[in-house]
């Protein structure tokens, strides 16, 4: 017997029970769902009806990673995976970018008070 998601409002563009079946599954650092998602989960909904899928989020043991489970039709699993996981690695890299422009500060820094 197939085990389905525990969510209450499946979306209506679901075929139920074959688009519940063998979801896309990814994982995501803990700290990029809040630049993904929104607060609480607010941009769930739209990237929902956006990409024709449904997606549910699994904490792992891990704190630092999150599982992300895409259903859907097989097209539609697939582009949200990729859109979601592009996301993501755009975060990642401006969330990058700032560290190391952070840190490019804080050498500028080092070096002023040097020169004082």
């Amino acid at each position: 017997m197939a085990t389905y998601p525990t969510r209450q409002d499946i979306p209506p563009w679901l075929k139920i029970p074959e688009d519940l079946k063998d979801p896309e599954i990814f994982q995501v650092q803990t700290l990029l769902l809040k630049y993904l998602f929104g607060p609480q989960g607010s941009r769930i909904p739209h990237i929902e009806r956006v990409s024709q899928a449904m997606i549910e989020m699994k904490a792992l043991e891990s704190s630092e990673l999150t599982e992300v489970l895409v259903y859907g039709s097989y097209e539609h699993k697939l582009r949200a995976k990729w859109m979601l996981q592009s996301m993501a690695e755009r975060c990642r890299l401006r969330q990058e970018r700032g560290m190391l422009r952070l840190e490019e500060a804080m050498k500028t820094l080092e070096l002023d008070q040097c020169l004082e």
